[in-house]
């Protein structure tokens, strides 16, 4: 009677322990659910091209929204619906429950990692500084903006920019915080700044559009380190996570990733080249 009692409780708590499992899982999943039945994803993004853009009659495009809106559609929701935000303001967003996602070359390092769910690298790119034509400060780095104490270097509101110059020692009063690229080319050309940086695709994306002799880029920032981006999840989010990074892989594998970033400048092979796990893990 003993061994059957015994037989019987190790059954009963092997039942437990598998409905504790299903329980969670299906925890886990309801994310996923939720999204299919709402039948969008709210994706947090910042107005940057060729990261993402939102065209006058409000449709959201730029490489990182358009690789979200397929996996999202292969994972059965429908569409994206983005708002706009800065940087600083996005992994706040997220965690709040404002986002579901966040789609917007927001870099992966270590802090953020510990903060968000990354999914597998997306787009990878170096940084870039646009100035007035002929490099008159001589700009090489944002410690050669750190050493003149009169320049002044606009950036991202909480983007890796930003946070590049101050660890470079350039004072937190000549670091000013611009809120999109349109406003961040017009301060250099006025005057106001003395050097933009974003991304090179971003930088060289604004001065396209510009089309003014009077600037120029400098490109890639000396000792600055190649960054990579993926999409940005709540933690607690990471079921959904994991399904979006099978369809990302598979997107990868089928030469459809290339097809939507690449037009917009970015490399296939620099995004499949690394992973979380050593992007994460990078000082």
């Amino acid at each position: 009677m003993k061994k059957l009692g015994i037989l019987a409780g190790v059954a009963g708590l092997a039942v437990s322990t598998m409905l504790l499992a299903s329980g969670a899982r299906s925890a886990d999943d309801a994310k996923l659910e939720q999204l299919k039945q709402q039948g969008f994803a709210r994706v947090a993004i910042a107005n940057e091209p060729p990261y993402t853009a939102v065209a006058a009659d409000g449709k959201v495009s730029g490489a990182a929204p358009d690789v979200a809106r397929e996996i999202f559609k292969r994972l059965g929701v429908n569409d994206i619906v983005a708002s706009i935000s800065e940087y600083g303001a996005m992994i706040p967003g997220l965690q709040a429950g404002r986002f579901d996602v966040v789609t917007a070359g927001l870099f992966m390092k270590p802090e953020r990692c510990a903060a968000v769910a990354y999914s597998e690298p997306v787009l990878c790119d170096a940084e870039a500084m646009l100035v007035k034509k002929g490099n008159p400060k001589g700009f090489k780095s944002y410690e050669d903006i750190a050493k003149d104490s009169s320049a002044t270097v606009g950036a991202p509101g909480g983007g890796t920019e930003e946070k590049l110059a101050l660890n470079a020692g350039v004072p937190r009063e000549r670091v000013i915080v611009v809120p999109d690229g349109q406003s961040g080319l017009k301060m250099v050309q006025d005057g106001r700044i003395d050097a933009y940086s974003l991304p090179v695709l971003s930088i060289n994306d604004l001065m396209k559009k510009a089309n003014d002799p009077n600037l120029e880029v400098i490109a890639p920032v000396q000792g600055a380190p190649v960054y990579c981006d993926g999409a940005a999840f709540k933690k607690g989010d990471e079921a959904l996570r994991d399904a979006y990074d099978v369809e990302l892989a598979k997107l990868k594998k089928s030469g459809e990733f290339a097809k939507i970033i690449e037009p917009y400048g970015f490399s296939a092979k620099a995004a499949m080249s690394t992973t979380r796990e050593k992007l994460c893990a990078a000082k």
